[in-house]
């Protein structure tokens, strides 16, 4: 056991170095996607046409919309002048209503068409608004996005410095319940310990990419080139697809720090964290059993069996012992606080790394099971298999 304890000590500390130099690469959304733009570049008003359309794909979402609108609406004091398009899909609470009084002549709220055989909600949903939209540059959002006044100007800066391409990043994640603050803020601890950020712009490798549906800038030519949302109309986690079709057609991918200029609240209850991840979990690892038993496995080494071994020598009478599980305990949370200030998470999220990581392994096996199941997923109102 102490040299099995000394191994996952030394490869946790070369992650804790990883860690720190990846979350170092991360450029920043305004600065030029190769950070080489040291301030935001301004952005003129297009007298003619469109530069900037923003998508919003809605599904029972009333309780979000306006604030969603309010914050984008607020966007546009400084010239830039979106075109906003919400794309009502089918929802059962008044959602396009609620859409149409909060967002008055400046927004545009149109109904979605029937969900066709061989599409997901989603990807259907985008690919009408994508349709409709005139911008020379198209921004998806989520409905319960929300986007500080700076954000399109920001955004647009780091798209004209790239000169294409795709353009995404993950917001600023609030959290409520107890579920939340142990699993959300692994997504940028999973990218941060495993995806070098350079070669998610620097490789034309579609398997290193990360895409936050949330919040995806693409311009309209790229968008066509990859074959849009149409090309991965059935793709369960259609944002990860998108990026992957981009890198396909040749084009480039910036995943941005966009925390300072957007957040998101993605669930509200423990249900909903349980039933979002569970959806998206297996069809992440490519619906491969022995890529997530790998993942499973490592996570339960270096995140789990730490804390164990220090709790088994205390009990025990063996204190000394447990000095080194506890060093690797403590390692594996300064790699979690490295994630965290990525994220703009509280200090003290990353002394939730051990229930964190217990729990997402839960939702895991959930994932896998369902996925063999008959019943599949359920999400808003709609079943997944």
């Amino acid at each position: 056991m102490i040299i099995v304890l000394q191994i996952i000590t030394g490869m946790l500390l070369l992650q804790l170095l990883f860690a720190l130099w990846n979350a170092a690469q991360l450029p920043k959304l305004g600065a030029g996607a190769d950070q080489s733009v040291p301030e935001a570049l301004p952005v003129k008003a297009a007298p003619e046409g469109r530069r900037l359309s923003v998508l919003i794909p809605a599904r029972n979402e009333a309780h979000n919309i306006a604030n969603c609108l309010s914050s984008v609406l607020a966007c546009s004091k400084g010239g830039i002048g979106p075109e906003i398009i919400v794309l009502d899909d089918s929802s059962s609470d008044g959602t396009g209503a609620v859409a149409a009084a909060a967002g008055g002549v400046r927004v545009q709220v149109l109904q979605g068409q029937e969900l066709p055989e061989g599409w997901l909600g989603k990807s259907h949903a985008c690919a009408q608004l994508a349709k409709a939209a005139e911008g020379e540059w198209l921004l998806f959002l989520d409905a319960d996005v929300r986007l500080q006044p700076p954000a399109l100007q920001a955004a647009l800066s780091t798209a004209y410095a790239q000169g294409g391409g795709m353009v995404t990043g993950f917001p600023r994640q609030d959290t409520g319940t107890w579920l939340e603050r142990l699993v959300v803020p692994l997504m940028v601890f999973t990218v941060i310990c495993h995806l070098p950020v350079p070669l998610v712009r620097g490789s034309r490798d579609p398997r290193f990419v990360a895409a936050h549906g949330g919040f995806i800038l693409i311009h309209r030519d790229c968008y066509a080139r990859c074959g849009g949302h149409e090309a991965i109309r059935s793709e369960l986690v259609d944002d990860m697809a998108l990026a992957r079709a981009v890198k396909r057609a040749g084009e480039p991918v910036c995943l941005a720090d966009i925390t300072d200029y957007v957040r998101v609240r993605m669930y509200r209850s423990a249900g909903e964290v349980w039933n979002g991840y569970r959806k998206n979990i297996y069809a992440g690892t490519g619906r491969s059993p022995l890529l997530l038993l790998a993942v499973l496995i490592m996570y339960f080494l270096f995140y789990l069996l730490p804390p164990a071994a220090v709790l088994y020598y205390c009990l025990t009478g063996q204190p000394g012992a447990a000095l080194l599980p506890a060093a690797a305990v403590l390692t594996g949370i300064a790699i979690k606080r490295i994630s965290d200030a990525a994220g703009r998470q509280p200090v003290w999220f990353c002394f939730l790394l051990p229930a964190g990581i217990f729990c997402l392994s839960l939702i895991a096996a959930a994932s896998w099971r369902g996925s063999g199941s008959r019943r599949g997923y359920e999400w808003k109102g709609r079943r997944y298999s």
